[in-house]
């Protein structure tokens, strides 16, 4: 059942990535172009629109972060096992809807945000011309946080730290209440990868690769902090990169 979840969450966002990659984002001053994933189509109002962009963001999300979680919640189904609860797949699966629930709520958050500053860029061509400049700084800065004790502390919660799985919730509604604390806890810990994805291009299939393997290598190899610090490596790189081509076209 979640192999089937991962692999229809998978194709879905390659789908979508490929469809967004079809259609013609719109030339801005600065030398980028604005995906039309911000942007308002031609017969669509802004609720539709945000519709569209919360399902391809949260079978985005599914996919990303599903391999990620299974280590999780399969603690979590033995410790609910072990403790006695007649149905623990029933505890499991409300983990998991909270821990999703939460990349939802980051959803919401996000889309307003990514409509207003296209907006923005579209009506004021000096703020498009430093767009590509500030999202050089976006990873650069990702990159930064990598390193930071704050990253680490909540890495730890992420890999499944001891302790998650005990005190076992008696109720749907409980687990359901874990599941989202853990999943906000995961958003502060991917805060930086998913700016760093949101500025170089949501639905683009090789930035989605990326982070998405950014983020296994950073929960699932044993050495987690360490994968942490290699990531941070690579995206000061990338920040690098991006500014200086970016200084280089002002």
């Amino acid at each position: 059942m979640v192999t089937l979840l991962f692999l229809a969450s998978a194709a879905a966002t390659i789908a979508g990535g490929a469809t967004m990659s079809t259609m013609d984002g719109m030339p801005m001053p600065g030398g980028w172009t604005m995906s039309m994933v911000w942007l308002q189509l031609d017969g669509h109002s802004w609720p539709a629109a945000a519709v569209s962009f919360l399902g391809m963001w949260m079978a985005m999300m599914v996919a990303m972060m599903l391999p990620s979680l299974m280590p999780v919640l399969w603690r979590c189904h033995q410790a609910f096992g072990d403790s006695g609860v007649a149905r623990p797949g029933r505890l499991t699966a409300a983990v998991a809807t909270g821990y999703f629930m939460a990349w939802l709520v980051c959803g919401v958050a996000v889309f307003p945000l990514g409509g207003m500053l296209a907006t923005l860029a579209m009506r004021l061509p000096l703020l498009a011309r430093v767009v590509p400049v500030l999202a050089g700084m976006v990873v650069l800065a990702a990159g930064a946080l990598q390193f930071s004790r704050w990253k680490a502390r909540h890495l730890a919660c992420c890999r499944g730290a001891p302790g998650f799985a005990q005190a076992v919730p008696l109720s749907a509604g409980r687990a359901w209440r874990r599941g989202l604390r853990f999943g906000l806890h995961c958003n502060l810990c991917g805060v930086g990868l998913t700016a760093s994805l949101l500025v170089i291009g949501v639905m683009d299939l090789g930035a989605m690769s990326a982070v998405f393997a950014g983020i296994t290598l950073e929960r699932l190899a044993p050495a987690g902090e360490r994968m942490a610090r290699v990531v941070g490596v690579v995206l000061v790189g990338a920040g690098a990169v991006l500014l200086a081509q970016a200084i280089g076209r002002v």
